[in-house]
């Protein structure tokens, strides 16, 4: 990450501190998505229904939230219930322009880093593209899904959606509370009020219904079958909350003797390891994008998301009150 980059987050995650500058610009950003919001609740621009239920996992904040161990989760409990869930997503970083679907032979450069982990660990369809009425409609016409999952698109209000899901981060929360770029979020903290469910990641909030913990399973290697023993590691992250991920890898008994970090979906290369020294441990969502070129000595610290009894049960409320609706 660049330097500037670090400052601007760093301003951003300390409740009360706004770079003034930058205000105008947030005002700005907000005037216009108050604006587009406004012309599909008048029906100026049309929402378009999909004939499957869809559920929306997103959030109102930039950097990592914990959507995809969310989307995991989600997903296991919906088969769980008898549905078939499918999954669309932007696909970020990658070039694509018609609904795509993800096979374990694309590389992350070609469908996104999020997007081949879910692929990969899912067992879920996975169709991609920036267009989510489009990925939605490819998505049905090409797998026997009755149930849509979008990873991120909460933002995308073209598709409409029957269940919105926000996650926040527990530990920075809303930050400033500031719209980008003076803040992290992308829209104001009162849209929370209007989800049907928000999950604070890994510690409590007042505004959320209940806490997402991330459990550590095994540290993998990368090339091979071998795993990782706790021990001295250098940390490699390119995700929106390395300091998170640090955390983590420290409560399940790594000790972290260097940490290099990088912008959130960096597409990594063997020249960024050049001066990194073994053992190396990283994120899934990092390991799928490094596996082409990874060293024996390279290993991602598996985490699944655990929901609380609170959250559970809202969570099992939705989903049975939209197959009620649904007539299924």
């Amino acid at each position: 990450m660049s330097r500037s980059s670090q400052w601007l987050e760093r301003l951003w995650y300390q409740p009360g501190k706004t770079y003034w500058p930058l205000l105008p610009l947030s005002w700005l950003f907000g005037a216009v998505s108050a604006v587009r919001r406004a012309l599909f609740r008048a029906g100026i621009l049309r929402q378009q229904k999909l004939p499957v239920p869809v559920i929306i996992v997103g959030n109102i904040s930039v950097g990592g939230t914990g959507k995809t161990p969310f989307t995991l989760a989600l997903c296991q409990l919906l088969r769980q219930q008898g549905w078939t869930p499918g999954i669309i997503s932007r696909g970020y970083g990658a070039n694509i322009r018609v609904p795509t679907l993800v096979s374990l032979q694309h590389s992350a450069a070609e469908v996104g880093d999020e997007p081949l982990l879910l692929a990969q660990q899912s067992g879920c369809p996975v169709v991609v593209c920036p267009d989510r009425v489009a990925a939605g409609t490819f998505l049905l016409a090409n797998t026997d899904c009755n149930i849509i999952v979008s990873d991120d698109g909460l933002q995308h209000y073209r598709l409409a959606r029957d269940v919105e899901i926000i996650l926040l981060d527990g530990s920075r929360g809303l930050g400033n509370g500031q719209l980008l770029p003076a803040g992290p979020l992308r829209e104001a903290p009162w849209r929370l009020a209007t989800a049907d469910l928000v999950v604070a990641n890994s510690q409590s909030l007042a505004q959320a219904d209940g806490v997402m913990s991330l459990q550590v399973s095994a540290a993998n290697a990368l090339v091979g079958q071998n795993t990782l023993a706790p021990c001295a590691v250098t940390l490699v992250a390119g995700i929106g909350n390395p300091a998170r991920f640090a955390r983590t890898a420290q409560q399940a008994g790594f000790t972290l003797t260097q940490q290099y970090y990088f912008a959130d979906h960096h597409r990594f290369s063997a020249a960024d390891f050049a001066a990194i020294d073994g053992p190396v441990l990283m994120t899934e969502k990092d390991a799928v994008k490094c596996r082409p070129f990874a060293k024996n000595n390279w290993f991602s610290l598996g985490v699944k998301a655990e929901l609380d009894p609170s959250l559970s049960t809202k969570l099992n409320t939705i989903l049975t009150n939209l197959r009620s609706s649904y007539g299924a």
